[in-house]
């Protein structure tokens, strides 16, 4: 049997390079189609490398705010700024995002009621099953009854959630380039203060006109002295760069950083520190 369909195959073949095309196994293939199968299986042509430019994207520049403890007003300076940690495109989605983990996370989740198996009491039957013509009814815990147990009631659970580390980076830098653009955002050199007064710390903020302002010093711990002077602000905020958070960021109207902590935001969060 396969002798005999060999030579038909054979001569089939023959047919098939000669006239162009099958006729009985397959779908027409005409000549220009064979060719664009020859040129889609040869091997591409190898290019020459090329270095490919990237775009240069230019510096962030805030004017210096005048630091708490001088007397002078400072001279017009500029800081330049990452621009891969100030100056991202607004992602509105990726702030609520890491606003709803953070808020997440605030909710004590300490909500707790009784079942019929915790409520103290006898478990015997309240009436008989048959013969009251009432309903029918087990234990005085019955959850249809006053001071029984609850059904589905809250139990005590973990209500908050989880967001990758790269979600909430991205969000820090989106919450300071949106106030970068807002002209929300200022730089000291410093964020010392002398003394623990809180009423010249009041008037020189009022001097300065940073009410409604967060305050990020890039410290490990915040300075003994303004944290304390501060303390009794009202519409002030003193934290670290390490403990601040995107919620805080958005919540307040205005944000002031000293030098390290647009040194700590940029080594932590910067595209090239990533890489």
């Amino acid at each position: 049997m396969l002798k005999s369909t060999l030579p038909r195959l054979q001569a089939l073949a023959k047919n098939t390079l000669k006239h162009g095309r099958i006729r009985r196994f397959g779908p027409s293939l005409t000549k220009v189609t064979q060719l664009k199968l020859k040129r889609a299986a040869a091997p591409p042509l190898q290019s020459s490398p090329s270095l490919k430019a990237l775009p240069v994207s230019r510096p962030v520049y805030v004017s210096l705010t005048t630091p708490l403890h001088s007397k002078e007003q400072a001279e017009d300076q500029l800081v330049a700024l990452n621009p891969t940690v100030f100056h991202q495109p607004i992602r509105r989605d990726i702030l609520h995002l890491c606003v709803i983990q953070y808020r997440d996370s605030l909710r004590q989740g300490s909500a707790n009621t009784k079942t019929r198996g915790e409520v103290r009491g006898s478990g015997r039957k309240i009436r008989p099953q048959k013969g009251s013509g009432r309903a029918r009814l087990g234990d005085a815990q019955s959850p249809m009854l006053r001071g029984g147990g609850v059904a589905f009631g809250p139990k005590p659970r973990d209500f908050s959630t989880k967001l990758p580390r790269k979600v909430i980076q991205m969000g820090m830098r989106v919450a300071l380039s949106s106030k970068v653009q807002d002209s929300n955002l200022g730089v000291m050199e410093t964020l010392d203060w002398p003394t623990g007064k809180t009423r010249e710390l009041a008037r020189k903020i009022e001097a300065l006109k940073l009410k409604n302002t967060l305050f990020i010093t890039g410290e490990d711990e915040a300075p003994i002295m303004l944290q304390r002077a501060m303390r009794n602000v009202p519409m002030v905020r003193l934290t670290t760069s390490k403990q601040v958070n995107i919620y805080d960021m958005l919540k307040w109207p205005r944000v002031m950083l000293d030098t390290k902590a647009v040194d700590f935001f940029e080594q932590t969060l910067g595209k090239a520190h990533q890489q």
